[in-house]
C-alpha cells in the first residue's frame, strides 16, 4: 500500500504516485520570490508540497496561496516552473472521444452474431 499525500490544491487525497510534489527552489539573487519547483521524481531536498498535475488544481492552489503556507515560506512565490511542467503534462494527456464500442458503450461485449 503506497502512502496517501493531500493536493493542495483541491485538498484531495492521492497516492505519492499520482501527484506531483513541488519544492522550493535556490532562492533568487534579491531573495525576494520564492520559485516552485517540480520535482516529479520525488529526490529533492526539502519540505515538499504535493499538487495533482492538473491546470485546476494548480490554478487553485495558487489562488488560495497554498504553496507558501505548505512549504512555510514567507516571500511570493513564483509558480512559473511548476506552470509550465503542469502544462507540458496536460498536452500529453489525451481524453478519449468519439463512439465507444463494445462492453463500454453499452455494457455489453461486442458480438457479430445476433
Amino acid at each position: 500500500m503506497e502512502p496517501t499525500r493531500t493536493c493542495v490544491g483541491c485538498r484531495g487525497t492521492g497516492d505519492r504516485s499520482v501527484l506531483l510534489r513541488v519544492v522550493v527552489g535556490p532562492d533568487e539573487e534579491d531573495g525576494r520570490e520564492a520559485v516552485l519547483v517540480p520535482d516529479p521524481r520525488r529526490r529533492l531536498p526539502g519540505r515538499g508540497a504535493w499538487l495533482h498535475p492538473s491546470l485546476r488544481c494548480l490554478d487553485e492552489a495558487l489562488r488560495r496561496r497554498a504553496f507558501a503556507r505548505a512549504l512555510r515560506v514567507d516571500a511570493p512565490v513564483d509558480p512559473t516552473a511548476v506552470t509550465a511542467y503542469v502544462r507540458s503534462l496536460e498536452g500529453v494527456r489525451t481524453v478519449h472521444q468519439g463512439t465507444e464500442s463494445g462492453f463500454d458503450a453499452d455494457e455489453h461485449p461486442m458480438s457479430t452474431q445476433r
